[in-house]
């Protein structure tokens, strides 16, 4: 973080009152322009097939690079972030995103839209959200919980609003002309960055970052140094290169977390699994009310709904896992949300009138609001507070890569068989095994080091994480606040 910013912790008076709530109500709007925003994308896909003369498989690469590259940016926002500080990087995405957009309107093939509406408006999401979110953390200490909370109903709303916005637009002047106005609103992004202004420096006080960590690989560096090695020596100046990246691995990619904690191991695993049969709904289900001879208003209606569900029941369903009873055990609550979701995919195979889907929404919403309140309280209930950051770099890299790949090859399927339930059904396969792969591995997890602590001696400092196996050594950052705070659209 800047140094401004890695401050406010230490200036009281910014922090949970006055322009703060500003500051959370640009977050609210922030999150609804570019966490929703990908949910419209399905809107336009018989309209771009039909344009560019393209398949299930080819058009739907266009949202997966979209949403991949919102997921997984978030390691390259935390550097940026760290550099320049999240109101740059805020305004940055912003122009970012709405440049992608109006390119997006000139282009001629679909291939070109990967280029610009996926990836370039994508990255751009990316850092305007993550930095957005990054900066609640340095204006509110007392009511963060509840800032957290209130900005992620922009997600709620901007599900609920894109698509009915998309759909009317569509209608009244195309695709072309309505890319270019999105072009215009994300720039809106830029604005509520100009609202999050840095917290100024406490007199007489310097922040923690700013002052200088020794690093394994200095003391390497010194110790060949004193044995007479020059600084630029070919091998030294190997040596050091392969230690500052592995370092820089393990600070934004918690490898070692990865390998030695089976809880994380698991959830990572799991979660990775189950998000190539996450998107597709989102992806699909306007395709496959439009191909089943419902109304295109209609159609796009049924993403509203689903948003308009999560802005109430969300809410309650972070309060109701945050209650003492499910301490230790949201990660059952989470498997739970997700076997729903993948059995909820059945009710569309049965029928496709528009009534049916109706209802589909209605329960995929209240499943999803499972799965987007719990994902991330679930990891921080598996891995150390100070490790937070880095190991939610290497989940978020991980998921993105499966919401790349699942859409494009679900779509290739349909194509050879000409069958829009396999989207479902591919959907329910990953979704139940992946919750059941959660559930049971989480429980048998638990049973095992319950087994361990029977046969052992109790420690002097147990951990207060049932499931996890996490290092106790002493973190020099554990003091700190997480550079990034990645969250994701689920």
């Amino acid at each position: 973080m800047s140094q401004g910013e890695a401050a406010g912790r230490g200036a009281a008076k910014p922090q949970d009152q006055g322009w703060a709530w500003m500051v959370l109500l640009a977050a609210v709007v922030l999150q609804g322009l570019t966490l929703g925003f990908p949910c419209c994308i399905g809107v336009f896909f018989t309209d771009l097939q039909h344009e560019f003369q393209a398949s299930n498989s080819q058009t739907s690469w266009f949202p997966s690079i979209m949403v991949a590259v919102l997921h997984g940016g978030g390691p390259l926002c935390s550097i940026l972030v760290k550099r320049f500080g999240c109101r740059f990087v805020v305004i940055l995405g912003g122009l970012l995103s709405s440049l992608g957009m109006v390119s997006s309107s000139f282009c001629k093939s679909i291939s070109q839209l990967y280029l610009t509406a996926g990836l370039i408006t994508g990255l751009g999401s990316c850092f305007s959200f993550q930095a957005g979110v990054t900066v609640l953390g340095y204006y509110f200490v007392r009511w963060q919980t509840l800032a957290n909370a209130v900005a992620s109903t922009g997600v709620s709303l901007g599900f609920t609003l894109w698509p009915l916005l998309s759909q009317y637009l569509l209608n009244e002047m195309g695709w072309r002309n309505t890319f270019l106005i999105f072009g215009g609103i994300l720039l809106n992004c830029c604005v509520c960055g100009a609202i999050m202004r840095p917290i100024q420096l406490a007199s007489g006080s310097l922040p923690q970052s700013a002052e200088p960590e020794e690093e394994p690989g200095s003391r390497a560096e010194e110790a060949q140094l004193s044995n007479g090695a020059s600084p630029h020596h070919p091998t030294l100046q190997q040596h050091t290169r392969r230690t500052k990246c592995f370092q820089m691995l393990q600070r934004y990619l918690a490898f070692d977390i990865f390998c030695q904690n089976k809880g994380y191991q698991i959830y990572t695993i799991g979660v990775t699994w189950m998000m190539m049969g996450f998107a597709l709904p989102h992806v699909y289900l306007v395709p496959y009310a439009i191909h089943n001879g419902v109304e295109e208003r209609k159609a796009a209606l049924l993403i509203s709904v689903i948003g308009l569900i999560n802005i109430f029941i969300r809410p309650l369903t972070g309060l109701l896992s945050g209650h003492r009873v499910f301490t230790g055990r949201r990660i059952y609550l989470f498997s739970l949300a997700v076997l729903l979701c993948g059995l909820s995919n059945f009710i569309c195979v049965i029928s496709a009138e528009f009534g049916v889907l109706i209802l589909y929404c209605v329960i995929l919403s209240i499943a999803m609001s499972g799965v987007g309140a719990l994902t991330f309280q679930v990891l921080m209930d598996v891995v150390e507070m100070d490790r937070f950051s880095s190991a939610l770099g290497l989940f978020t890299i991980l998921e993105s890569i499966t919401l790349l790949i699942g859409p494009p090859l679900t779509g290739l399927l349909v194509d050879i068989t000409s069958d829009f339930h396999y989207v479902f059904y591919n959907s329910s396969f990953f979704l139940i095994s992946g919750a059941l792969f959660m559930g049971l591995s989480f429980c048998a997890l638990e049973k095992k080091n319950k087994l361990r602590e029977a046969s052992k001696a109790p420690l002097d400092n147990p951990s207060r994480y049932q499931y996890s196996e996490m290092s106790t050594e002493p973190k020099a950052e554990s003091q700190l606040p997480p550079a990034v705070e990645y969250i994701t659209s689920i």
